[in-house]
């Protein structure tokens, strides 16, 4: 375990004032925190409202105490995707292996958590809503530091001063671009590109997962009961293709090609694709800083450290750093509590991003023969993963800080 220094328990500020942007899940998490340690939080969102709906996420090792903690856990328990199965197939549609998907993944079953995004988002926003300051369908323009806080100008509602700033606002943190630079120097791009987006389930499944793979390309079904389906298109790539990024045409045009010639369910998975309206698309990369904050300025979840969805731990290390920061903050000042931040969350951050190492090899082989030893290495799983998971999970034990107000 890596152990956190416990602050002294007693804060002695009043009313400090903090800026959080972004309210997906490590801003409106953090918003809580230090709104129960007696900061003034606003929290400021470029969309109308809370975003709801997504990809199912998962809640790990070390974040299902930070939720608990929070008096969360009963509702997500209630929430739970129980997800029975993961089918491998092969190029040409036949079965390769079907298991559960703990014994891929490394989650416990009857503790760890599989939610809809917009169940964990809608959760923390209620836990938050009447305490905090929200600023929808608005964002940072600028930060002008100096000894007494932070100017913030808004694009929306003018200028404002805060005595410190977080920036929650994902792996493209237009706030991190602000105080530590453009994003290329810190995007560690991990050789694949995906889109996900929703379908009818015309395929008949419910609670499972199947999965296409020939070299350099994977295909999934993801049923979360028996309704809608979640698609998954993923492919090998050397170079980032950054003309795509902001650029929806490109984007489909792009899958088009690369999946031109595809079996299976992927023709249909390309022309619901066409007609969907919720596309995400982006590069599979990790976000590594030489540090996580600069001045009054800090960075948390994936706008810091993105481990990328090949380690399933974006969400859990999003909901440990936001405990981790305000416990830092909570009775130091920004300086010493940004430093503790970062010294007692930096192992537990490495531990995980390291996960990303084995999941690229596992799930999206780009030869013939990784293709071939990735399918005997799933035939041979036949028990499921330890009783306490992978060790990165759970490798840090909380501080305490009481009392809460």
């Amino acid at each position: 375990m890596i152990p956190a220094e416990p602050t002294s328990g007693t804060s002695t500020t009043s009313k400090r004032t903090v800026l959080i942007s972004g309210a997906s899940v490590a801003g409106p998490a953090l918003a809580f925190w230090l709104n129960r340690y007696g900061y003034a939080v606003t929290v400021v969102e470029k969309a109308g409202t809370v975003r709801s709906g997504g990809y199912p996420i998962d809640v790990r090792g070390t974040a299902l105490e930070v939720v608990r903690r929070m008096g969360l856990l009963d509702r997500l328990q209630e929430a739970h995707i129980d997800v029975r199965r993961l089918t491998f197939l092969d190029g040409d549609g036949s079965e390769v292996v079907s298991l559960h998907p703990h014994a891929v993944t490394g989650g416990v079953g009857g503790r760890d958590l599989e939610v809809r995004r917009g169940d964990l988002t809608d959760a923390l926003y209620a836990a938050v809503r009447d305490d905090v300051e929200f600023l929808f369908g608005d964002s940072i323009d600028t930060l002008d530091e100096h000894a007494h806080g932070v100017d913030v100008t808004f694009r929306a509602r003018g200028r404002r001063t805060f005595d410190v700033v977080v920036g929650a606002d994902g792996v493209h943190s237009h706030t991190r671009q602000l105080v530590l630079g453009p994003e290329q120097q810190f995007h560690r791009y991990l050789g694949y590109c995906f889109a996900v987006f929703t379908m009818p389930n015309t395929f008949g499944l419910c609670d499972e997962t199947v999965m296409w793979n020939s070299p350099g390309r994977a295909a999934a079904l993801y049923a979360a009961g028996d309704g809608d389906v979640h698609a998954f298109l993923n492919f090998a790539r050397p170079e980032p293709p950054f003309e795509a990024f902001s650029d929806p045409d490109t984007q489909r045009k792009l899958l088009t090609s690369v999946f031109a010639d595809a079996g299976w369910e992927v023709p249909g998975m390309l022309a619901a694709m066409h007609k969907a309206d919720d596309v995400f698309f982006d590069g599979v990369s990790q976000i590594h800083l030489p540090r996580w904050s600069n001045g009054r300025v800090a960075l948390l979840g994936d706008a810091a450290y993105a481990p990328s969805f090949l380690t399933g731990q974006g969400t859990s290390l999003a909901l440990v750093g936001a405990y981790m920061l305000a416990a830092s903050l909570a009775d130091r000042d920004h300086a010493a509590g940004f430093a503790a931040y970062e010294r007692d969350t930096r192992d537990f951050v490495t531990a995980n991003q390291g996960l990303a190492g084995r999941g690229g090899a596992t799930l999206f082989p780009t030869t013939t023969e990784e293709l071939r030893q990735r399918n005997n290495r799933l035939r041979s799983l036949s028990v499921m993963p330890p009783a306490g998971g992978r060790p990165a999970h759970s490798a840090l034990t909380l501080p305490e800080v009481m009392p809460l107000r």
